[in-house]
This record gives structure tokens, sequence and C-alpha cells, in this order.
């Protein structure tokens, strides 16, 4: 008797403890989601190397010495398009990485699948989350959007060297910003191949903070000329709200601490920014994860450009100048529409 009213005691004092609701259920795993794609980014290539730097000295050092063959048989596969894998980038925690912010894609044109496309994402913010999650996931629907056109992001060739990380970035689709890995996905991967650059790249990042909108574009025209000697066409897009997403220190020109930043970007490939976001308690913790603020990507209108072998400098300018004034007129025509005021301006530099 005693034992039955300890057990119905204790399923009393079980039911008064409120359950967490759906909506508590969504937010803990939109911040997981969050989460496992933030640690992955900063930590998995590093944390893959030391551990199988620390397995060779024990006796299990063949698994490193035959991942190693591995790579060293593979080590062009991610400049030959890599492999992607549809089921990675259906995973069901993209729709909760998507939902957190929440991320969306918006189309203003139709892009036929009978060419290939160059697709300049804009801006680079801290860790691009606009363009992974909309050329490299499928949770935003591009490929219903946009059908028979297929998606790859570009990143710093360097991430493919890392173990484990490149096998993690060839699954979603994301190649190395090269020449030759470009090259290869707008003239040997049939039609229908749009690849995503973010242009402004590392020295962009170093402006990105709330409320200012500066993109690194007037000098960066290598992206033009390989349109023109492959034929793609050139597509601008722009990340609204990519920039609110973090909160960083901002070092003034000329300082020390701008130097050092400037002189790691010229060695390693990336600037080392400074930046905090919330962290896991709360949003007015201050931690490694960005904020949730919403991010509309706009893609805009194909610019057509024709297939020269070898284009000439002028051309390249022309075509540059008209791909800036598209991203211009695409920046105004809706920086109203998602966060911005109508006196805000796109600085280009």
């Amino acid at each position: 008797t005693g034992s039955r009213a300890s057990l119905q005691a204790a399923l009393r004092t079980l039911l008064a403890v409120p359950w967490p609701s759906q909506r508590d259920v969504r937010a803990a795993l939109q911040l997981l989601a969050v989460l496992q794609w933030v640690l992955s980014f900063l930590l998995l290539g590093t944390v893959s190397l030391l551990v199988l730097i620390c397995l060779l000295f024990t006796s299990f050092w063949t698994i490193p010495a035959l991942y190693l063959a591995w790579i060293i048989f593979d080590w062009d596969t991610p400049e030959r398009g890599g492999r992607r894998l549809s089921c990675l980038r259906r995973w069901t925690v993209w729709k909760h990485f998507r939902d957190y912010f929440p991320v969306k894609l918006v189309k203003t044109h139709d892009l036929s699948p009978s060419h290939n496309y160059i697709i300049g994402s804009h801006p680079h913010g801290i860790l691009c989350v606009g363009a992974f999650c909309n050329f490299i996931t499928g949770s935003t629907g591009f490929e219903e959007m946009f059908p028979g056109i297929r998606t790859f992001l570009t990143t710093l060739a360097g991430n493919f060297r890392l173990p484990l990380f490149r096998e993690y970035l060839m699954s979603g689709g994301l190649c190395p910003v090269t020449r030759r890995a470009i090259g290869y996905l707008l003239s040997q991967n049939g039609t229908g191949n749009a690849v995503a650059i973010v242009i402004g790249g590392a020295a962009e990042s170093l402006s990105c903070r709330p409320g200012v909108t500066t993109l690194i574009l007037r000098n960066r025209k290598g992206f033009v000329r390989m349109a023109l000697q492959h034929g793609a066409f050139l597509v601008p897009s722009f990340s609204f709200g990519e920039n609110d997403l973090f909160r960083q220190v901002v070092f003034e020109e000329g300082s020390w601490m701008r130097s050092i930043q400037r002189r790691f970007q010229k060695m390693i490939g990336f600037a080392p920014c400074v930046f905090y976001g919330r962290g896991l308690t709360s949003e007015r913790s201050r931690g490694f994860l960005p904020y949730a603020r919403p991010v509309t990507t706009v893609v805009g209108a194909p610019l057509a450009v024709p297939k020269v072998q070898n284009p000439s400098r002028e051309l390249v300018d022309t075509y540059h100048e008209m791909y800036i004034r598209a991203l211009l007129k695409l920046f105004n025509d809706n920086k109203t529409k998602y966060g911005l005021s109508e006196t805000d301006e796109l600085h280009i530099l």
C-alpha cells in the first residue's frame, strides 16, 4: 500500500511538471541545427586533422594512413565537380536551420537550364548564411523555383585540404573558388549549372556590420572574365539582413589591428574577424551563434554574356559595369521590402 501511494505521489508530481510546448521544441531544434552548422565550419576540419595526427602515434595508425592514401588518390575531385549528395542537401536539419532566422529565397526572373550561370552573391557577411542556405541546402526551394538548375557554391581551396571537412563540403555541392574548378563546372558538366561566388570574399567580411552595406567589387573582375570565356550568364543576388547576424569589432583603416588582419588575409586566404553573436542560453547572452534575424536572398535577372575565348580588358570592363548596374538596380528595387530605408545606399569599393 505504501509503495502504491508513493507511486501515485510520484505520478502526480510528474504530471504537475509543465511539458515543453511545440513552439519550445521547434526553437530548440532550430538552435541545435545552427549550432551544428557553426561548429562544423569552425571546428570540423581542425579537430579532424588533430585527431588523425594523434592516431598516428597509437595502435590505430592504419586509419589515418589509409585516409591519407585516399586523399592523395582523390586529390583532384573537388575541382572536378566534387560529390554532391542529394540526401544531405535535403536533410530535415536544414529546414530547422532555415526557420531559425528565417532565410527566404525570392525569384525575380527565370533561369533557363540550357545555359550555365555565375551567380554573384552579396554581401559576404561573417559566415555567408544566405548563400549557404539558398545555394547548398534544399530548404528554401531553389530547385523548385528554378527547375533544371544545379547550384554550386565556391569557397577557399584550402578548406578541401582538411580531412573529413572536405567530404562534408563536397557532399553539399561546394567547390574551390579556383579557375580550374569553376571552369570545369561551366564547360565540362553540361548545362544548367549555376556557380555561386561570394565575390567580396575575405576582404569584404572586415567591413561587415549592421546598418552599413559596403561591397568589395570595383576591382574584382575575374568572375566576369570567366563568364566571358565560357559564355556563362551573370546573375546578381543580394542577401538582405546578412550583415545583421553578428556584431563585429571593426578596426579603422591604418590601425595596427587592421594591418594584422590584412596580413593574415594575404597569407592564409581569409581575414580573422573579431565578432560575436548570441549565446546558447538566450538572445541577450554573448556567444558565437548568429542572431535570429531575417535573411532574404533576392536573385536578379540573368545578364546574357557572349562566349569569347580571349576577352579584351575593355570587354571585361564593359560587362563588369553592366553587372554593377544590375546589382545596384536589384538592391534599390528591393531594399525597402526587406528591412532597409529608402535613403540606404549600396557602397561599392
